[in-house]
């Protein structure tokens, strides 16, 4: 295919002004995904105390404790969600454009964050399965929004700096959860303040208006993104590579990046284009196709083993990631009063200032490392360290975690040092590497889509770390629940420094070697398989589950 002048010109741009609007605008539908699913734990607490607290035992070993099988439907509703975003959004981006679709998926957001709080009704089965169907519809669009911001940027961005901003990208998450914790702490302090302190088991009615306000807020940042999002040019990758407008592709860039030169594009680059090029979806009639599909054995012998190492990377990552988030209470326990001795606002108000200290702590300081280091180090140098330090650190935390979440070992703050290590290691290395790898690794016309079908394997693996935990830990009290599982790493291609159309070309060029001299050893590509212990937010419906006995509900990153 012969070079594309403006492709050429974004691979080697300057860092601009426009770059890091780029990362605010894609940066903000995870600023909201995170806020959305990290203050489901408190608000799962105030739930809790309103729907629970009525029945005959209090809803079992506590003030607001949800049974198993409420807290399963919620978690489960939200992730089965999340998997369908993932694959329709991510389709949907390759065939109508990364633009149109991602501002289809924030609509859906804001207007599911506001039904969220809305839940139709204050009766507990109808105000629990209204919330569970706006929960559903909410991992929808959060789902969707991960295939397209990381391709939007991956396609923005240039080839030096291609990781460090996609991984920007991805740490929004994180001030997501900050955002969270300050609006639930906020809301709980005033909350409790106009309400009087009421005793520990005197849940005021003004409660069930608490929660409401906290998940509405959240919509708020997704609103005020909207209109920067459609405004966004489409990218010049997928107008130039899908849509093979080449002349549109560089006049759209050429308004956003000023100080690109990138010249005219002359009619015999565009005609040369458009002959090598495979016909555009829209245009292919019975008599033209395209050079391969996504389901053909061409496809499957170029980017077959890509996928499959980013699909079970991520699945093999979210099972110890969001049990272990699960896990938080067990953490956070021995440093706050029981829930017998606090009222629901204060009890909220703990669970999010856990939240908060863990992000700063430790998450943050994981995401910022490995913005710096990134394309330094490269993808899977960095995923590797970062899996290994997992498993090291998890392994610390499994000995001594019997006597410490018993209570018998007191506050020890080495423990939480121990634990906030793990979310530095899995945000250094693989939570964020298994982000950036399938915006990268892929051509043009399926980048979005294998994005997608990623990060839903990582979604249905937290079904397993997250589900799967808390009913196999039901032998025992239901708000103790531990975490522990096994995951390794392989090798994949390094996709460091490259354009995207030469991580394509690598590709086929390394096949096509290898099958023809026999040189597995040339292949540039490596495979993730598994090599460690537990570890999401992804970041977040597991962050719920682990933050709340009520209602564990998490989101992954």
């Amino acid at each position: 295919m012969p070079a594309i002048r403006v492709l050429t010109a974004l691979d080697q741009a300057r860092t601009q002004y426009y770059h890091f609007r780029a990362i605010v605008i894609a940066g903000m539908g995870l600023f909201t995904d995170s806020y959305d699913l990290f203050c489901i734990a408190p608000v799962m607490k105030l739930i809790g105390r309103v729907y629970q607290d009525d029945r005959p035992s209090g809803g079992g070993g506590g003030p607001g404790v949800t049974p198993p099988a409420v807290v399963s439907a919620t978690v489960g509703v939200a992730l089965l969600g999340a998997v369908a975003g993932n694959l329709a959004f991510g389709a949907l981006g390759d065939r109508a454009g990364r633009r149109r679709v991602y501002g289809a998926s924030l609509l859906l957001m804001v207007c599911s964050s506001v039904g969220s709080g809305f839940s139709v009704c204050r009766t507990r089965g109808c105000a629990l399965g209204s919330l569970c169907l706006f929960q559903f519809l909410l991992g929808v669009a959060i789902g969707g929004d991960y295939p397209l911001s990381a391709t939007i940027m991956s396609e923005f961005a240039n080839r030096r700096t291609r990781g460090a901003f996609i991984a920007a990208v991805f740490s929004m998450q994180e001030f997501g959860i900050l955002a969270s914790s300050a609006a639930t702490m906020a809301v709980a302090a005033a909350f409790d303040r106009y309400t009087g302190r009421r005793a520990p088991l005197d849940t005021p009615e003004a409660a069930d208006l608490a929660w409401r306000v906290i998940l509405m807020i959240g919509a708020l940042s997704a609103a005020v993104t909207f209109y920067w999002r459609m405004a966004m040019p489409e990218t010049a990758r997928y107008t130039a590579l899908v849509e093979h407008g080449v002349v549109k592709a560089t006049n759209d860039i050429g308004r956003v990046l000023t100080e690109l030169n990138l010249g005219a594009v002359t009619a015999e680059e565009a005609a040369a284009f458009r002959r090598a090029a495979p016909a555009p979806p829209q245009q292919l009639g019975r008599a033209a196709s395209p050079s391969y599909g996504l389901f053909s054995q061409r496809f499957l012998r170029r980017h077959g083993r890509d996928l499959f190492a980013c699909a079970s990377a991520w699945f093999l990552l979210d099972i110890p990631y969001y049990s272990s988030t699960l896990f938080q209470s067990q953490i956070y326990h021995p440093w706050f009063p029981p829930a017998e001795r606090v009222n629901a606002f204060q009890e909220a108000f703990n669970v999010a200032k856990f939240q908060a200290i863990i992000a700063v702590a430790s998450t943050i300081p994981g995401y910022f490392a490995a913005v710096l280091l990134i394309d330094r180090v490269g993808r899977r140098r960095l995923q590797m360290a970062g899996f290994l330090l997992m498993a090291v650190f998890l392994f610390a935390l499994a000995g001594p975690c019997d006597r410490y979440c018993r209570g018998h070992g007191g506050a020890d703050a080495w423990y939480i040092v121990l634990y906030a290590l793990t979310f530095f290691s899995a945000n250094l290395g693989p939570n964020t590497t298994t982000f950036i790898l399938p915006a990268e690794l892929f051509p043009a016309r399926f980048r979005s889509t294998c994005h997608g079908i990623s990060g839903a394997a990582g979604k249905l693996s937290a079904l397993v770390g997250a589900i799967g935990f808390l009913w196999a830990s039901q032998d025992r009290d239901r708000r103790k629940v531990l975490a522990g599982y096994d995951l390794r790493a392989r090798h994949r291609h390094e996709t460091m420094g490259r354009s995207l159309e030469e991580n394509e070309s690598e590709n086929d060029d390394s096949r096509s070697h290898a099958a023809g001299e026999g040189g597995a050893g040339q292949r540039c590509q490596q495979e993730l398989v598994s090599s460690e212990l537990p570890k999401s937010p992804a970041s977040v419906v597991s962050s719920h589950l682990s933050t709340s006995p009520i209602h564990p509900h998490r989101f992954s990153v």
